[in-house]
């Protein structure tokens, strides 16, 4: 077994076995690139500084670069072994340089260190992650602006409400991922101050310049306090709060996309390409992916409690117990990315049942708040109109009868006011055409939304 790399208080080696359970490269080996990137900057600011020689630290840079381009090739791999990343590439580096090698670690610890490798590997991932969502939000809007004229119903309860347009629904779900953008993007302003030279947890003796090194990680500026340089771990909760809001938006899609797909509703039908089939009855075609993201989503929320409750008895400054952050945010974060890579397709490619959503929506009484404005509107008190509705939608279902199938003669008998175009007001065309209220479901209110979303999603 190689030497640990603070061996030196120690008087035998570590057993074997905690030497393993102690190890983390095998879930932060992920960050090689990041922790190259802080060590570049470090390296840079030490020889501007003169805490090492100029020409040591552009032998380290150039060694680290070395580095970087072998990992990446695949001609060096990531021992196992190793501890972990930071001192993975520390060795390395010293394997290659001697004793110049050792000269990177000045003025830092592996606790500022690996606090800034995450960040700066989070940031990139919140990167990736807000371009997913915005391909999703823009995919909703796209489906959204062919169907602003397709009915179907609205519901509470999971019953039948009131009649509205499928764009308005997707519409609904574009609002929620916008949200989900902006809270990635605060997160990730409230994250990019740099740790990097906070040292163990009290700073350095050296006279380092952690200003140049913030800004050569394109840091807004250093983190003020040495403490909670090394110990917080505040952006990890943050941006697992918003990659479990994501994920619960994408799961009560999924829902409705599993409700929709099946033959109760059969309002649309997937893709073969995005569902599966049973081993024993040959008629079934499963929404598995939708099903799989309800699942993940459980997944990612426990990865936010693993977080908390890692935290939550923490006293200042770093304790191994953080070490526990990385593989929690880590999984969240794939998932997220997994579920997002396979819910974009599979809506881009869905088949819409119009005619289905249509049907549905003449079921229900889903115009009866319709046909008690049309009352009110003729000067009836709201609660006189509201009775007399829900006398007559009791009256269609003893008749098995709708209201519009319901005879005037019917209407008549509980108030004269009814009148032979109390048919058009209850349409379903109508019902939504005149629902014009700002954020409502007509066609021309959902395109108002539309070039809303569209003016925030930069397109």
């Amino acid at each position: 077994m190689a030497e640990m790399m603070w061996a030196g208080r120690f008087s035998k080696q570590v057993d074997a076995g905690v030497n393993a359970f102690n190890s983390s490269i095998a879930f932060d080996g992920r960050m090689y690139r990041h922790d190259i990137q802080g060590s570049i900057a470090h390296a840079t600011m030490l020889g501007d500084c003169g805490i090492i020689t100029r020409e040591d630290s552009l032998t380290i840079i150039s060694g680290l670069k070395e580095i970087l381009a072998d990992i990446d090739s695949g001609k060096l791999e990531l021992d196992p072994n190793a501890e972990d990343i930071h001192m993975f590439i520390e060795a390395e580096l010293t394997k290659r340089l001697g004793d110049v090698g050792k000269r990177l670690h000045t003025s830092r610890s592996r606790n500022d260190q690996v606090a800034v490798d995450i960040r700066l590997y989070l940031r990139d991932e919140i990167e990736e992650i807000s371009a997913l969502v915005k391909e999703l939000a823009v995919t909703l809007v796209k489906l959204a602006k062919e169907h602003t004229g397709t009915i179907m119903p609205g519901y509470t309860h999971l019953q039948r409400a009131q009649p509205i347009t499928l764009a308005h629904h997707l519409m609904a779900y574009v609002w929620m991922l916008l949200r989900d953008i902006e809270r990635l993007s605060d997160t990730s302003k409230r994250m990019n101050y740099c740790p990097l030279g906070s040292g163990a947890l009290a700073g350095t003796t050296y006279k380092t310049n952690r200003r140049q090194t913030a800004e050569l990680l394109g840091f807004t500026a250093p983190m003020p306090n040495s403490l909670d340089g090394v110990s917080d771990r505040d952006f990890c909760v943050e941006l697992n709060c918003a990659l479990s809001l994501i994920m619960t938006h994408l799961s009560r899609f999924s829902e409705e996309i599993v409700m929709w797909c099946s033959w109760e509703f059969k309002f649309i039908e997937l893709d073969d390409a995005f569902a599966t089939g049973s081993s024993i009855m040959p008629q079934k075609k499963n929404p598995d992916i939708t099903e799989l993201i309800r699942g993940k989503t459980g997944r990612v929320n426990g990865d936010l409690v693993t977080l908390l409750s890692m935290l939550k008895g923490l006293p200042l400054a770093y304790n191994k117990d953080m070490q526990e952050d990385k593989e929690a945010i880590f999984d969240a974060v794939d998932n997220v990315k997994l579920c997002l890579k396979t819910f974009i397709p599979m809506l881009a490619t869905m088949k819409i049942l119009k005619e289905n959503m249509r049907n549905a929506a003449a079921k229900g009484f889903i115009n009866a708040t319709d046909c008690a404005d049309y009352l009110v509107k003729k000067g009836m008190p709201f609660r006189d109109a509201y009775k007399i509705t829900g006398t007559l939608v009791a009256r269609c279902i003893e008749k098995e009868l709708t209201l519009e199938t319901l005879p005037l003669e019917d209407y008549r008998e509980m108030t004269e006011l009814f009148t032979d175009d109390v048919y058009e007001a209850i349409s379903l065309e109508t019902c939504v055409r005149e629902r014009k209220s700002e954020g409502g479901p007509s066609p021309d209110a959902v395109k108002e939304q539309i070039a809303l979303a569209e003016k925030a999603l930069g397109l």
